[in-house]
């Protein structure tokens, strides 16, 4: 099975090498290794990784942390395919799409590109609830729900704790982050259970995406 390995480590030359070798030590196989950001003398690692069937999840966390200054932010299953060019893949496919499609190829593949648990095409209505352009499979019921933060003018990271959040999502500690989609009443909205929290790295490569995605959607199909 497949796991996402969230690791906060040391930013030093070798250290990633060495959470390599100890995963390979305990039998664990690398499928994949995103750096999300760096700073303040530490980077933020997304590792994805396959488990054999006769070990435990926790011998993954076990194995990262016997490396000196390794911390294990999350650890959740991973299922869905897996690329190196996950935006560039998407843009293209944006690019080819039929008119009237690419908002709801955008959400479908948005969760791919982000490891996210789900995501919608979301737009405001005169009453200040939200109107569902497209939503992935595993999105929650969005329809008609009052989002405060909507019109967006800008990316905003939405934790589980805010407010406006169903006091169900909090207990399933969904994560979520939000960008502009070509107008500010109408935003693309991500989110995960159970964690881990969207970083502002992330977010940063939504608002790139979204920003790209607008003008790739509304040109004429190749």
């Amino acid at each position: 099975m497949s796991y996402l390995l969230r690791l906060v480590v040391p930013d030093r030359p070798g250290l990633l090498g060495a959470v390599a070798t100890a995963l390979g030590t305990a039998g664990i196989d690398i499928v994949s290794v995103d750096v999300l950001e760096r700073g303040g003398g530490v980077a933020v690692d997304d590792i994805v990784v396959d488990l054999p069937p006769d070990r435990l999840p926790d011998s993954l966390i076990t194995a990262a942390q016997a490396v000196p200054g390794v911390q294990v932010e999350s650890l959740r299953p991973f299922a869905g395919p897996l690329d190196t060019h996950r935006e560039l893949d998407l843009l293209e496919a944006l690019a080819r799409a039929a008119e009237g499609t690419a908002v709801k190829l955008l959400a479908a593949e948005m969760p791919r590109v982000f490891h996210a648990g789900w995501a919608a095409v979301l737009q405001a209505s005169g009453d200040g609830s939200a109107v569902v352009l497209a939503a992935s499979d595993a999105a929650p019921a969005l329809e008609g729900m009052a989002l405060p933060w909507l019109p967006l003018s800008s990316p905003l990271l939405l934790p589980s704790e805010d407010d406006w959040v169903p006091e169900r999502w909090q207990e399933m500690a969904i994560e979520m982050m939000a960008a502009p989609f070509g107008a500010p009443d109408t935003a693309v909205l991500l989110g995960r259970s159970g964690g881990p929290a969207f970083r502002r790295s992330e977010l940063l490569r939504l608002t790139h995406l979204t920003g790209i995605a607008t003008s790739v959607a509304h040109l004429p199909p190749v």
